[in-house]
């Protein structure tokens, strides 16, 4: 099966040439580009045209509200598909399930929806929401078995710890069910991932702890005669050097002050969030033995909430470091970069093609046309591709 690649849409207090820090409790941090219509509509065409699946939108009080943002998008895309990250308790089941019927009909099948059940309680009582994590996630579950009843046209009636509908129903029925992304390392999240999830997600850990998580999902979902798709978020620096890809790490890293990694560490670490937790243990707040495992830098996560992690190397190396998160069982990957519109190109005309010569990844567009310098002649044999050059530096990789 073809891996799948989507990228990531910077709502979340704009885009930059230095890392955008915040969300999970920390501080917006950087910036540079504004969150508007005419750039996100940009990094959206982008990613359609280079071959990307689709573009995940966060959630939250740090960046603009993802219905609206992709919903405003569609019209300036084709294909693109739109991850809409979303929040269930602060929407009732019935009209997230109107929501996304219309969403996905009105797009032409273009949906797919990024289960977020909140991870902070403090910013879930600013949305009017008092329930604690464990009680969040058993509402989540809650919802999404109403949501998906609803989108099989059965007419609910439902009444459970947290919800209750009756008499629901939807007078038009998503003509293509969008696929439900879920993540979470809670025991109360693996749960609901393995009863409600297609495509359970995880942030970039090393991996021999992605293949852990993957492991338990897959049993707990074994125990209900269910399959789950994996998919992991991560941060990409590729050039067409290793050298000249940590060079930029090693750029990113220089815009970040200590002050800085000091004040939105403490934040992060008031995180109800295991995920988060993980994160932090990577970096371990400091600057130093970033790269945790071959190709991976934990630097990301210093000043941004959430996935903190990216992949860093050559067209070739990178690509190596993909297929050996798909040797333990990642079928789609969920990328950013910064600035995201640039970075979608590093990506897309540099490890798309490795990939694909692979044969790990089919362009959704079709085959490119390889087309003649010569007006009227025949079209030139494609050139074989340059070996990546080896990169002569040795880089201390610590211990996770």
């Amino acid at each position: 099966m073809s891996l799948k690649f989507h990228w990531f849409l910077p709502t979340n207090g704009g885009d930059g040439r230095h890392v955008v820090g915040g969300g999970h409790g920390a501080d917006v941090v950087g910036g540079g580009r504004p969150a508007s219509v005419a750039y996100l509509g940009q990094v959206a065409r982008s990613a359609e045209q280079l071959g990307f699946e689709a573009a995940l939108t966060p959630t939250g009080a740090w960046c603009e509200d993802a219905w609206i943002t992709t919903a405003m998008l569609a019209p300036v895309t084709e294909r693109l598909k739109f991850l809409v990250a979303f929040r269930p308790g602060l929407t009732s089941p019935t009209l997230a399930a109107q929501m996304a019927a219309t969403y996905q009909n009105l797009t032409g099948g273009r949906l797919l929806l990024n289960v977020v059940t909140g991870g902070e309680s403090g910013e879930q009582r600013a949305y009017g929401d008092f329930l604690d994590k464990d009680g969040r996630y058993a509402r989540g579950g809650e919802f999404l078995e109403v949501v998906r009843r609803l989108w099989a046209g059965e007419t609910v009636t439902y009444q459970g710890k947290h919800l209750r509908v009756e008499g629901a129903t939807l007078a038009s029925v998503p003509e293509v069910t969008p696929d439900i992304y879920f993540g979470g390392s809670s025991p109360a999240a693996g749960e609901v991932a393995a009863e409600h999830a297609d495509v359970y997600l995880t942030w970039g850990e090393p991996p021999a702890a992605v293949a852990e998580k993957i492991r338990w999902i897959r049993e707990l979902a074994d125990r209900r005669g269910r399959e789950v798709r994996f998919g992991i978020r991560l941060h990409v620096i590729p050039r067409d050097t290793a050298e000249e890809a940590w060079a930029e790490a090693d750029r990113l890293l220089a815009g970040i002050d200590e002050e800085t990694i000091a004040r939105v560490q403490a934040g992060l670490r008031r995180s109800e969030s295991v995920g988060q937790q993980r994160m932090l243990d990577l970096n371990r707040g400091t600057k130093d033995g970033l790269e945790i495992s071959p190709n991976l830098w934990a630097g990301v996560g210093l000043v941004r909430g959430g996935a903190g992690t990216a992949l860093v190397g050559s067209y070739e190396e990178i690509a190596d470091r993909i297929e050996e998160y798909r040797s333990v069982g990642i079928d789609e990957f969920v990328l950013s970069a910064y600035p995201h519109l640039e970075g979608a190109y590093w990506f897309g005309e540099g490890v798309l093609p490795v990939l694909e010569r692979r044969g790990l990844w089919t362009n959704p567009l079709g085959a490119r046309p390889v087309l003649s310098s010569v007006p009227f002649g025949a079209p030139s044999p494609a050139p074989s591709p340059a070996p990546s050059p080896t990169a002569d530096r040795t880089r201390e990789v610590s211990a996770q």
